[in-house]
């Protein structure tokens, strides 16, 4: 993830939005505000692949390989006004027309990231940032370096620590609580999945070997019985509970600086997923002084139980215009991979005789899932087991069946990480959409196959034969557990290796995705999955201004040059016809 400047950001996006007023010309239709010129543009209006990854006779495509279908966008007001030639777009420029001169860069729908979670994203330009932290005494040392800046007795936060790389060498709170006795420390894992505390904090939590560990959580004891620190699945919230709310005012800047960091990225819009009351009344406020500077999908918790029984009393959001849109409902059925709380059919292959937890043992409300479908919201449920997903699914078909009108909400399965293969096909049949990471594939590779073995792991991160079972795909980083950079996420889908290129060939490369399908898993496959197919997705005269624009083509880079694809930039991120970061 490229951090910008977070402030100068926030500042620069309020301004663009202050003064997006848009001018008509006499007969009263928008004049041409925003003309983006010399651009090699991919409108994505054709036919896409087919599920085998066969590229459409209408793709722009010829022997020579991948060409731009026009290279030129007009803009007026918050729709496009003219996809197509340069020559013919300046005919259309008045004495207001901003034009840019794009000289080859590339411009494409803009992209949306399906799974994302903007306030934590804020809050970890905040916190201390353990992403890409190997070891504890590592990590240690970058707290103690906090320490010194922080007052004594003041809570020390980080985040991103892999649960999953870790998880056989979990740390304890004995050389963090030596390091730093005198604050309170809790450091958040990669995914949310696991949570790490110095004994300080479990002093102000008033933890204790007695305390009350919730189901399907894990408080892990020392040799003296006594709480050792690390905290697993449905037990993180012990510690994450006990650290002081944020303010509104608090929660307002995370978020303003979290989807700031996403727009300096290329997205114009994201599916903020697993909301609670406070973050929807901030999203709210911020959405009523027309703050948010790029579109944000709000999915509801489900385990926010007031919010949800309010959302349910009125219904979902019919207006999809608005930069605030609530149609859906977060689940979560059971834990992660990595830190072994993925519910599997079978035992974990490296550890025999555990199978993971989920349903009402991770704290689901079925009953709860269902008003919300029957109320008309579409619903999102995390699942990444092979049992998991097979009960979600279940579950899912049940609920369908006893409200027929449900089932045309296009609920998501959010990860579908591991899928036995019968129960592939089942996702078409019941129009389920399989959300998921590509940067999961690359990140998970090291252990996950030591947890489902040889013959399972066929089943895991299966993009390829998900879509030839028929399913519908939508791409996303699941932000801040991945790098959400578009380029990194591209890169992953098509060539299924890491950032330095390993392993050779890819990690089971027959699953990956060509050019085509991975850049429409970031912009129509996912306006799809947020009802928006006729809005966004797509180039076209009519549909919303949301645009992005990078420096690179990434058509021709994926055949000639893959590796390339990291070295990417975002030049412009355009929203509803403003311009809301440009490099």
């Amino acid at each position: 993830m490229k951090q910008v400047n977070t402030l100068m950001v926030i500042a620069a996006a309020l301004l663009l939005t202050a003064c997006g007023q848009n001018s008509a010309d006499e007969s009263g239709a928008a004049a041409a505000s925003l003309i983006l010129v010399n651009a090699r543009v991919y409108t994505l209006d054709w036919d896409e692949a087919s599920p085998d990854g066969t590229l459409s006779d209408a793709a722009p495509l010829n022997e020579f390989g991948w060409h731009p279908d026009a290279d030129a966008v007009v803009v007026a007001g918050d729709r496009i006004a003219f996809v197509g030639k340069t020559s013919d777009a300046l005919n259309l420029k008045t004495e207001q027309t901003r034009v840019v001169d794009l000289a080859g860069a590339t411009v494409l729908p803009g992209l949306v990231d399906s799974h994302t979670h903007a306030f934590e994203l804020g809050s970890v330009l905040e916190r201390v940032n353990l992403a890409d932290v190997a070891t504890e005494e590592e990590a240690v040392a970058m707290v103690v370096e906090r320490a010194r800046q922080t007052p004594k007795g003041e809570w020390i936060l980080g985040h991103g620590w892999d649960e999953g790389a870790w998880a056989n060498r979990y740390p304890d709170k004995a050389l963090l609580s030596a390091a730093v006795p005198d604050h309170p420390v809790f450091l958040a894992s990669l995914h949310g999945f696991a949570g790490w505390a110095n004994q300080k904090a479990l002093e102000v939590a008033g933890i204790s070997k007695d305390s009350t560990v919730p189901v399907g959580g894990e408080m892990r004891l020392g040799n003296d019985g006594a709480p050792n620190g690390l905290f697993l699945n449905r037990a993180v919230p012990m510690m994450s509970d006990a650290v002081p709310p944020a303010t509104n005012d608090a929660l307002a800047v995370r978020i303003l600086a979290g989807l700031t960091q996403m727009a300096a990225d290329g997205y114009t819009a994201v599916h903020d997923a697993g909301l609670n009351s406070q973050q929807m009344e901030v999203l709210e406020q911020l959405e009523a002084e027309g703050r948010l500077p790029i579109r944000v999908y709000a999915m509801l918790s489900l385990r926010d139980e007031a919010l949800m029984r309010a959302w349910i009393a009125k219904g979902p959001d019919q207006d999809n215009d608005s930069m605030l849109v609530t149609r859906t409902i977060k689940a979560y059925y059971d834990g992660a991979l990595g830190s072994r709380g993925a519910r599997l059919l079978y035992d974990y292959a490296d550890q025999p005789g555990h199978r993971g937890v989920s349903g009402g043992d991770y704290g689901f409300n079925q009953q709860l899932m269902a008003e919300a479908m029957a109320a008309g919201f579409q619903v999102a449920i995390h699942a990444i087991g092979d049992a998991g997903n097979r009960e979600a699914i279940d579950i899912l078909e049940g609920i369908i069946r006893q409200h027929p009108a449900a089932g045309k909400n296009r609920h998501r399965i959010e990860h579908a990480q591991v899928i036995h293969p019968d129960d592939m096909p089942r996702l078409s049949k019941l129009g389920l959409i399989a959300s998921m990471e590509p940067p999961h594939a690359v990140e998970d590779k090291t252990w996950a196959e030591e947890r489902l073995g040889a013959e399972r792991v066929l089943g895991a991160y299966a993009w390829r034969t998900l879509r030839e079972a028929g399913a519908r795909l939508t791409f996303n980083a699941d932000n801040p557990g991945s790098d959400h950079s578009i380029f990194y996420g591209l890169h992953s889908a098509i060539t299924r290796q890491d950032k330095s290129g390993q392993p050779e060939g890819g990690w089971y490369v027959e699953q990956a995705m060509n050019a085509e399908e991975a850049v429409r898993g970031y912009t129509d496959w996912s306006a799809y999955a947020s009802f928006r197919e006729d809005e966004s997705g797509i180039i076209e005269k009519g549909r919303w201004a949301d645009l992005t624009v990078l420096d690179i083509d990434p058509f021709v880079l994926a055949d000639d040059s893959p590796a390339d694809l990291l070295n990417g930039r975002v030049l412009m991120t355009v929203v509803g016809g403003k311009v809301v970061y440009e490099q």
